[in-house]
C-alpha cells in the first residue's frame, strides 16, 4: 500500500493515522516520530500535515511510480545493502556520523542502523519526494520492529544533492569520524538532458584535472562519478571513509586522477558486483571503498565482492604509468614506451545510409534499400570492429564511398570525374548536412573525417576498439585495392607485406597479449585506445623474439607467406622500427 506515492507498511500507517487523531500541530507530530525513530522533523511544514492528514484517511491507494530513469535510479536492494555494511563492519571501522547523498528509499541507512554499531547521526539527501517519504516510513518501521536498537539522530532532506551545502555540513560535523555510503545514479548527464531532467550539476570549467574540475566539464561525463568526486573534495580530508556502489569505469577514472588530485585516500578497493543480478543493468559496476585523511596511494586492490579469497589484483599507478594488473605489469614494463610506428584510426562520415554499401547482383544497394550505380574508383571494401575476427583477412562484403583522399580536400572533381557519384551525392545531400558532429562544419560538401594516405595503404594490421578480445587481423588488398576501415578500429598501414607479417606475428605474441592485459581495462566502452596501442615498443618486443621463433610461427599459422620471410627481411625491419630510425620513417614508410 502508498501514501503520498510511497510505499508503507500497515503497521507504520496505523502509527501514523493514531497520531494525526492525537496531535494537533505538526510539531506535536514530530516529537513522537522522533521519539520512536530519532528522525529530526519528520514533517517539514504545516503543509506536509495536512498532505499526510488527508492521504492517511483513505491509505492503500496503489499508485503508479514515475520513471525514475531521470534520477538514474538504480534502487539498491536491502540484501546488497546489509552485504555491504556487514563488509563494512568486518573491517572494525567505527563510525559515528553517516551520509548518504543520495538516499532513495533508505535501504543503506537501515542496514547502517542494523550492522555499524558506532553511528549515532545519520544525514541522507533525496531528490525525488515520495523516496524522502518512504525513507521515513521504513526507518519508522525499523524501529517498531526494534524497539530496544539504540536511536541515532537522524535527519533527512528533500533537496538536489548537486545544490545541498556539504561544506556547512562538513564544519558541524568538526573531528567525527564519518562513513559517506551510498549508490548515486549510474546516468550520464547526456542522457539526463535528453530526458530535460532538472536533476543536473551546473556545469564549470570540466576536468582542470584537481578535484571537482577534474569531472565536470567533460562533454559526456558520468553523475556517479561527479558526485564521488564531489565527496572526496568535502570530506577527504576529514577522518572516515567512502563506500560507494558505482560503475567500473568511475573508479577508474577516480583511481586515474589520483596522481593530480589533493585527496587524501588510502586503503583503496573495488570490489566487483553481479549488476545483471543486483539491479538488472547491463554495465560492470562495483563497491569502491577508500579511507580518508591519509597518506594518498595510488594503487587499489580489485577482488570479487561475493567470494572471501585471499585472491586480488592490484591496479594504478606504477613509475608515472597507469596500468590495470601491477604484478603482470612488472614482468612486461620494458614494451612500454613509444611505439615506432603511428597508429591510425578508421575513417568516419555519419552518414551510414547513404556512404555503406552492400552488392546485390553485382549492384551497389544503400543503406535505404536504393540500386545506385557508381564509379568503382569511388567504392572501397572496409571492415567495421565486428568484421576483425579472423586472423587474415583477404575480402570484405562491406563498401562505402570515399570521397576524400585527405581531411579538408575539396570535393569539386567529383562533379568533374566522377558523375555517377556526384548525382548520387548531390541527391542525398540534406543526409550530410543534418549531421551533428562540428567536424564538418565549415568543410567541403559530402566531407569524411579519419581520411589520409595512411587509409590508403596496401597492408594494414587493425584491432577493434570496441571488442574485448586483444588479438590483431591481417588485412590484405582485395583485386590490388586497399580494404578501408571504420572509426571504431585502429590499425598500422605498410607498403610492404612482409613489414605487415612482422607486425602482425610481434603483436599476437603472448608475450605482447600479456602486456597488453597488463595495461587494459576491459570494462571501458573503448578498450583499445590510439594512446594504449602507441604504447607498445616493438622494437623492444623484437628484442626477445628470435627471427627463427618468427619463422616457426610462420610455417604454423601462414604457411603462404613464408616466402616473405627473410633473414634479409627481417634486418630490415628491425631497422625500420629501431629507437635510431623511427622518428625518421614514421611519416615516410608507414
Amino acid at each position: 500500500m502508498k501514501i503520498l506515492q510511497a510505499n508503507i507498511s500497515l503497521k507504520v500507517a496505523e502509527l501514523l493515522k493514531d497520531l494525526v487523531n492525537i496531535c494537533t500541530d505538526y510539531q506535536s507530530i514530530n516529537r513522537e516520530v522522533e521519539k520512536i525513530s530519532g528522525i529530526v522533523y519528520f514533517l517539514e511544514n504545516r503543509e506536509d500535515y495536512i498532505e499526510l492528514k488527508n492521504e492517511i484517511k483513505s491509505f492503500g491507494l496503489m499508485v503508479a511510480e514515475h520513471n525514475r530513469i531521470e534520477y538514474g535510479d538504480f534502487q539498491t536492494s536491502l540484501d546488497l545493502s546489509d552485504k555491504v555494511c556487514q563488509y563494512l563492519s568486518q573491517k572494525k571501522i567505527s563510525p559515528n556520523i553517516l551520509i548518504e547523498p543520495t538516499c532513495g528509499k533508505g535501504n543503506f541507512i537501515i542496514s547502517g542502523l542494523k550492522h555499524i554499531k558506532s553511528i549515532d547521526k545519520i544525514y541522507g539527501i533525496e531528490i525525488y519526494k515520495p523516496y524522502v517519504w518512504e525513507c521515513k516510513f521504513n526507518i519508522i518501521n525499523f524501529y517498531l520492529e526494534n524497539p530496544n536498537k539504540a536511536k541515532a539522530m537522524i535527519r533527512l532532506f528533500h533537496a538536489n544533492v548537486f545544490d545541498f551545502n556539504f561544506i556547512e555540513l562538513g564544519k558541524q560535523l568538526k573531528n567525527e569520524e564519518v562513513l559517506i555510503v551510498g549508490n548515486p545514479p549510474w546516468v550520464t548527464n547526456t542522457t539526463l538532458s535528453g530526458l530535460n531532467s532538472q536533476n543536473l550539476p551546473v556545469k564549470f570549467n570540466i576536468k582542470n584535472h584537481s578535484g571537482l574540475d577534474a569531472i565536470t566539464g567533460k562533454g559526456n561525463f558520468d553523475i556517479s562519478e561527479y558526485i564521488s568526486l564531489m565527496m572526496l573534495e568535502h570530506f577527504s580530508n576529514k577522518n572516515g571513509y567512502m563506500a560507494f556502489l558505482i560503475k567500473n569505469s568511475v573508479v577508474k577514472n577516480i583511481i586515474h586522477d589520483l596522481n593530480r588530485s589533493s585527496y587524501k585516500i588510502s586503503s583503496l578497493e573495488k570490489l566487483n558486483i553481479d549488476a545483471k543480478r543486483e539491479f538488472n543493468a547491463s554495465v560492470e559496476a562495483s563497491l569502491f571503498y577508500c579511507r580518508f585523511n591519509k597518506e594518498p596511494v595510488y594503487q587499489c586492490k580489485e577482488q570479487d565482492f561475493y567470494i572471501n579469497s585471499s585472491k586480488y589484483k592490484i591496479f594504478g599507478w606504477v613509475d608515472n604509468k597507469f596500468v590495470s594488473d601491477i604484478e603482470l605489469y612488472r614482468i612486461y614494463r620494458a614494451y612500454d614506451g613509444i611505439s615506432p610506428v603511428i597508429w591510425r584510426s578508421g575513417h568516419k562520415h555519419d552518414c551510414a545510409k547513404i556512404m555503406e554499401l552492400n552488392k546485390s547482383n553485382n549492384r551497389y544497394v544503400n543503406k535505404l534499400g536504393e540500386i545506385i550505380e557508381l564509379e568503382e574508383d569511388m567504392v572501397f571494401e572496409f571492415l567495421k570492429s565486428s568484421d576483425l575476427k579472423n586472423r587474415i583477412i583477404t575480402n570484405s562484403q562491406k563498401f562505402t564511398i570515399v570521397t576524400q583522399k585527405r581531411i579538408g580536400q575539396s570535393t569539386n572533381y567529383i562533379k568533374d570525374n566522377y558523375p555517377l557519384t556526384y548525382k548520387y551525392l548531390e541527391e542525398k545531400e540534406k543526409f550530410f548536412l543534418d549531421r551533428k558532429s562540428s567536424i564538418y562544419k565549415n568543410k567541403p560538401r559530402f566531407s569524411i573525417f579519419g581520411i589520409g594516405d595512411y587509409s590508403f595503404k596496401r597492408h594494414k594490421v587493425a584491432i577493434s576498439g570496441l571488442y574485448k578480445r586483444s588479438k590483431f587481423s591481417l588485412v590484405i588488398p582485395h583485386k590490388e585495392k586497399p580494404i578501408l576501415l571504420d572509426d571504431t578500429c585502429y590499425f598500422l598501414g605498410f607498403d610492404a607485406l612482409g613489414d605487415a607479417i612482422f607486425t602482425f606475428l610481434l603483436l599476437n605474441h603472448h608475450k605482447t597479449q600479456d602486456f597488453l592485459k597488463s595495461l587494459v581495462f576491459l570494462d571501458d566502452k573503448r578498450s583499445y585506445t590510439k594512446d594504449l596501442l602507441m604504447r607498445i615498443d616493438l622494437n623492444k618486443i623484437a628484442e626477445d623474439i628470435s627471427f627463427n621463433e618468427i619463422v616457426e610461427d610462420v610455417n604454423r599459422s601462414l604457411p603462404e607467406y613464408k616466402d616473405e620471410i627473410t633473414v634479409k627481411t627481417w634486418d630490415r625491419y628491425l631497422k625500420t622500427i629501431s629507437h635510431e630510425e623511427h622518428t625518421s620513417t614514421q611519416l615516410s614508410l608507414f
